[in-house]
């Protein structure tokens, strides 16, 4: 049985399936690899504080941003910063600002933690709300949602956003001491160590921790044969090796160079943003060669399958996983001018489909938040709302995501492991024109 964590970070999600028939027995977790108690340690409580914000003759507002009055939260002059008409998108885009910055001091800083909410005034629990955390400093004075909500439900008074010309935003401000990251001691607080980023490996980094959190994936890596020759900058198998084991015994954050040395890459490499799954992918193909000179045959397909790397579900028109899933296996009719043609025997009404023969026992899925828009030459991104079950339990409705010939003696049901969400949230300054 696997059972790693349940564990969210920065969109593919991974689900380990609870049973497994058969495979490689799990490494054992020594105690040393355990999560280590976090010492008591006495906290000051954290100053939080409510905004409200009614803006009124909205529609009328000829101005690209606008700032509320100033309100204190722990000490700091703060305020809330809006662009009536979208900061370059056609979004409502809100933020917090730390209103006296330009007095401030070279190396000042705060940290907080927020939520900013536009309010229905005709049925309150429809009000949108994000929320959102940062350390503001002299480079990044205000933090917030460029695209907060469609500007076209702002101004629809059917929506109960804008009444009688008023709109109505809420700001929750929590501001709590500043971790100094120089002394604080992730291994006695956590138990584990981080991947230390390179300038743009944040996605390989969450890649990496991923696959360190199965042990059956670690334990084919620590199994994969080297010699006393081999480099690790020079092989991505050691370089791997190398790398888990530093996560599982440092006590320090671990750097990734030795492994993006093994890939070929140059600083160039490490400061672009690559495709996880595309990574995802290619690292598979590269351990797996290694593992076929080795008891560790196809340790990798195994566990990711060597269909489910590259299983990408639509969420458009989708409500949840389940719906993207009755997608993909949806039936085509190909009739009329859409027949299929068959050797030997023309053009024939024909259904095509496709069944799961079996899943692997770590599910990965990515969702097609992005696609591709004719008229404006150009990706869209797909904000609908997407819903993802703690649990997925794919012998759902007698098993109709599966072929007739599939095990049926192996039950594919999987727990949430991790969530990929590989993007950042934007300054308004990043957007506005200069």
């Amino acid at each position: 049985m696997v059972t790693p964590p349940l564990d969210r970070e920065d969109a593919e999600v991974l689900v380990p399936r609870q049973e497994i028939a058969e495979g490689p027995q799990p490494m054992e977790v020594s105690q040393s690899e355990a999560s280590s108690t976090a010492e008591n340690h006495q906290v000051e409580e954290p100053a939080s504080s409510s905004f409200t914000w009614a803006i009124s003759n909205f529609s009328k507002l000829n101005t690209k941003k606008l700032y509320s009055d100033i309100f204190i939260v722990g000490g700091y002059q703060w305020r809330v910063l809006i662009f009536p008409r979208g900061n370059n998108v056609e979004y409502l885009s809100m933020y917090l600002d730390v209103a006296d910055s330009a007095n401030l001091p070279y190396d000042w800083s705060r940290y907080a933690q927020f939520g900013l909410s536009v309010v229905n005034q005709i049925h309150n629990k429809y009000s949108i709300r994000k929320d959102t955390h940062h350390q503001f400093n002299e480079r990044e004075s205000d933090w917030g949602f460029t695209s907060f909500m469609p500007l076209t439900e702002v101004n629809d008074p059917s929506r109960g956003f804008l009444l009688n010309d008023t709109l109505v935003v809420e700001a929750e401000v929590i501001v709590k001491r500043i971790i100094d990251y120089w002394s604080y001691d992730s291994k006695k607080e956590t138990g584990y160590v981080g991947l230390k980023n390179q300038g743009a490996t944040c996605y390989m980094n969450s890649l990496l921790q991923t696959l360190y959190h199965i042990p059956y994936f670690r334990k084919a890596v620590y199994h994969m044969p080297t010699t006393d020759n081999d480099m690790p900058s020079a092989s991505i198998p050691l370089a791997l090796q190398s790398l888990f084991y530093k996560l599982q015994y440092n006590d320090s954050s671990v750097t990734t160079k030795e492994l993006t040395d093994s890939f070929g890459w140059d600083s160039y490499d490490s400061f672009m943003q690559h495709d996880v799954q595309e990574l995802n992918r290619v690292l598979c193909e590269k351990l797996e060669d290694k593992m076929k000179l080795h008891n560790v045959l196809h340790t990798a397909t195994w566990l990711m399958g060597k269909y489910s790397v590259d299983l990408q579900l639509d969420v458009k028109g989708c409500q949840d996983v389940y719906a993207s899933f009755d997608k993909f296996v949806e039936v085509e009719h190909l009739e009329g001018d859409n027949k299929y043609h068959a050797e030997q025997y023309g053009l024939q009404d024909a259904k095509k489909g496709v069944l799961f023969a079996d899943f692997p026992p770590v599910l990965q899925l990515q969702l097609k938040r992005f696609e591709y828009d004719f008229m404006r030459d150009a990706m869209i991104k797909i904000n609908d709302r997407y819903e993802f079950p703690l649990q997925l339990d794919l012998d759902r409705d007698n098993g109709k995501y599966l072929s007739p010939d599939a095990d049926r003696r192996i039950r594919n049901l999987y727990t949430l492991h991790r969530i990929w969400v590989l993007c950042h949230s934007a300054r308004s300054n990043f957007l506005e024109e200069k």
